[in-house]
């Protein structure tokens, strides 16, 4: 994973979900900030699309989450800490899919 320039992000992330268009938010501990988190649809030899983590504070809370705003539908590889062993979620259009890694990690 990289580690890119650090600001906190204190304005809307915009969802355009729908139809076969879901959302993908991953919540982390604090330490992820500023780091990479990697998707790739399962099977394959497929590009990666990545986000990074980011410190970010709405309805008085402070929160450290990835966001994909726009993902297609389907089997999802998620590549995080371990590269050797990527985690799997399934996207839904319409839905925001969450993944909570704030106690696991």
């Amino acid at each position: 994973m990289g580690n890119h320039v650090q600001r906190v992000h204190t304005e809307p992330v915009v969802l355009d979900i729908g139809d076969d268009i879901g959302a993908l938010i991953i919540y982390t501990p604090p330490a992820f900030c500023g780091q990479e988190i990697e998707i790739s649809p399962k099977g394959g030899n497929v590009k990666r699309t990545h986000t990074d983590v980011a410190e970010r504070h709405f309805n008085g809370q402070v929160q450290f989450a990835g966001v994909f705003p726009l993902v297609p539908a389907g089997e999802y590889l998620v590549w995080g800490p371990d590269p050797e062993h990527p985690g799997e979620i399934a996207i839904t259009g319409g839905v925001i899919t969450e993944l909570d890694w704030r106690q696991a990690m």
